[in-house]
């Protein structure tokens, strides 16, 4: 289902989606298809967040866009001398 679709379906709410398809442009992942799975109480959305398993996150619909900012480790890729 389409995000637009979702927050149609669920107009201003916090939903738990599945993320089933997406893309990245730079450091951005922007969420082209989800599965809905719940709506989830404004006052349980943070605990929700961080409890979400792999590839599920919680969104709000009142976002236009799906989109999650990557992070990248900056170190990542660098060698380290392993003697101290």
């Amino acid at each position: 289902m389409k995000w637009q679709e979702v927050r149609e379906l669920f107009p201003d709410q916090f939903v738990l989606v599945s993320i089933l398809d997406y893309h990245e442009e730079g450091n951005k992942k922007i969420v082209d298809e989800v599965a809905p799975i719940r709506t989830i109480p404004e006052e349980d959305a943070n605990k929700e967040f961080f409890q979400a398993r792999p590839g599920n996150v919680v969104y709000h619909t009142s976002k236009q866009d799906f989109v999650i900012h990557i992070r990248r480790d900056p170190l990542m890729g660098v060698r380290r001398n392993s003697n101290g």
